[in-house]
């Protein structure tokens, strides 16, 4: 009989577990203190960027978390992408042009940091329809790494959320479903222009909120009402409950609009998928204008 090696890591993916050490306070504290050094200057449409337009950075983080989905890459690297590209553009003015190849290397950065098997250059000009080469890619990843001092292991809000679950005690069982919940109002509020500058922790305990909100406490076995939960957040990244209340309340707004605009975009394309079938019938012969 013939031995031989196997490579689990081949046939699998591996990632580590959480250690339940982090999430004593001190290493919450450790968060709250270092969050201040990542958050992006607020306003830099206006006080740096001559080209680009908030929409822009919409249709680019859109098409960043699609990336990230079809590559099936962590939660950690579409928030991490996003604060570098927020960031950089902070301090450097960017041609229209050249907007899509600097997601795509933040892309690049935080999925060299946070994936076993980072996304290659080739992938990243492939999902851009080769609108850059990968000279341009490594050329803009080096600027990144130098305007933003090497230091692009940020603290995001994905840092927070094992923190607030295990915080909120909410049951064994529920975890999964209530990370996986928040994680999507995190991904939504890296999307939308209107977070830019809050705190990572504040994004996090709103999503949390919002999700533990949605879910309804009492459903998942939480002593906690949706209004304790939400003033406990609080009180543990030092905020006040109102002003968190407010930033649940503008994430769940964002909910409805995407879901609105999600809504339209699929009748949209029934319509034109309708009207491309009937123009192609014998009967639009009558419509031809003699």
């Amino acid at each position: 009989m013939e031995n031989s090696l196997v490579c689990w890591e081949a046939q699998a993916e591996l990632r580590a577990q959480e250690d339940p050490v982090l999430l004593q306070n001190q290493v919450l504290l450790n968060l709250l203190e270092a969050e201040l050094r990542y958050i992006p200057g607020a306003g830099y449409f206006q006080r740096v960027q001559k080209e680009l337009h908030p929409y822009m950075r919409s249709t680019l983080t859109n098409w960043m978390l699609e990336v990230c989905e079809d590559q099936r890459c962590g939660e950690d690297v579409f928030p991490l992408a996003v604060n570098s590209l927020d960031r950089f553009l902070s301090l450097v003015p960017v041609e229209k042009r050249r907007l899509q190849l600097l997601g795509s290397t933040c892309l690049l950065l935080a999925s060299k940091l946070r994936e076993c098997k980072p996304m290659t250059t080739e992938t990243l000009c492939m999902y851009s329809d080769y609108c850059f080469t990968d000279k341009e890619l490594r050329a803009m990843e080096l600027l990144v790494l130098n305007k933003l001092k090497w230091d692009v292991e940020a603290v995001t809000p994905r840092d927070f959320l094992s923190h607030f679950v295990d915080l909120l005690g909410v049951p064994a069982e529920k975890v999964q479903q209530v990370r996986k919940h928040t994680e999507t109002f995190i991904a939504l509020c890296a999307t939308d222009g209107k977070f830019i500058a809050l705190p990572p922790s504040m994004v996090a305990a709103a999503s949390t909120a919002a999700a533990v909100t949605g879910l309804r406490p009492e459903n998942l076995g939480m002593t906690l009402s949706s209004t304790a939960s939400t003033n406990y957040l609080a009180h543990a990244i030092h905020c006040d409950p109102s002003v968190l209340r407010i930033c649940q309340q503008e994430i769940e707004v964002s909910l409805e609009e995407s879901l609105r605009r999600a809504q339209r975009s699929r009748l949209s394309d029934a319509k034109s998928v309708e009207e491309i079938e009937r123009s192609s019938t014998p009967t639009d012969v009558l419509d031809i204008d003699l």
